[in-house]
């Protein structure tokens, strides 16, 4: 039990061991401050949780703003070197799989998840995520909203009243979670990814750079991550990067 101590916070959370979760009442964003401790040599499992963020990012360069200790706001650095080998994008489909997993545990409320990594509950946005890194490290930043969330998203207490939670709890449970979607081959990740993805047999629309818009079936995601899109004219979309938007049935 040498790393048991590690693994306790200064405040008293106690975290899975192999994990090393430093928290912290403020910073800009949590991924940058993170990129810049992988650079300099932060450990495998090293985690950045903040209370408020004050320049956080999502795709798209959208800001994430939370009340200050409402939200789960966390950086997670995983080391390529550290764990089984396996396409990088892999990561952020745990992380989200296993916010998922946390919310249900934790309230009762299942998000679905749209590709590639956002949380739904009731069509609404309970968590993003944004990732970055490089060949030797990828850091997966994800905001969860657990007590606030804007007017056009929602938060765990809207959704399980009267299941109230915490960003440490939710936090926990994910990295017990993490880990055992780590433990999984590289094509287990993906079976079990494309099995959780809500947007597959769905009519979506996915808005892309430069105002290019594709409409019509999702009806795959690639081991690379690309999801396809069949139109109405039997043409085969495969989407990088994009916006998707479940359509209801007309």
């Amino acid at each position: 039990m040498g790393n048991t101590k590690a693994n306790q916070s200064h405040t008293g959370e106690q975290w899975p061991n192999g994990w090393w979760v430093t928290r912290v009442s403020e910073t800009g964003s949590t991924n940058t401050d993170m990129v810049t401790l992988a650079a300099a040599g932060a450990k495998h499992h090293s985690v950045l949780m903040a209370d408020f963020q004050s320049a956080g990012k999502g795709r798209l360069d959208r800001t994430w703003v939370a009340e200050p200790g409402a939200n789960l706001l966390v950086s997670l650095l995983f080391r390529t070197s550290e764990t089984r080998t396996r396409p990088l994008h892999q990561f952020t489909q745990m992380v989200g799989m296993s916010a998922a997993h946390a919310c249900q545990q934790l309230t009762g409320v299942l998000p679905i998840m749209k590709w590639p990594n956002d949380l739904l509950i009731a069509n609404k946005k309970v968590s993003g995520i944004l990732a970055q890194g490089g060949s030797e490290f990828v850091v997966v930043g994800i905001g969860v909203n657990v007590n606030w969330a804007p007017p056009d998203a929602m938060s765990l207490a809207i959704a399980a009243p009267l299941r109230t939670t915490t960003p440490v709890d939710v936090l926990r449970n994910m990295l017990i979670a993490i880990d055992e979607y780590e433990a999984l081959l590289p094509e287990q990740m993906h079976d079990r990814y494309s099995a959780s993805l809500a947007t597959l047999g769905q009519a979506v629309r996915v808005d892309m750079a430069a105002g290019h818009v594709v409409e019509g079936r999702a009806i795959d995601v690639q081991a690379d991550g690309r999801l396809v899109v069949l139109d109405d004219c039997a043409v085969s979309h495969y989407i990088d990067t994009g916006d998707v938007v479940h359509l209801r049935a007309q």
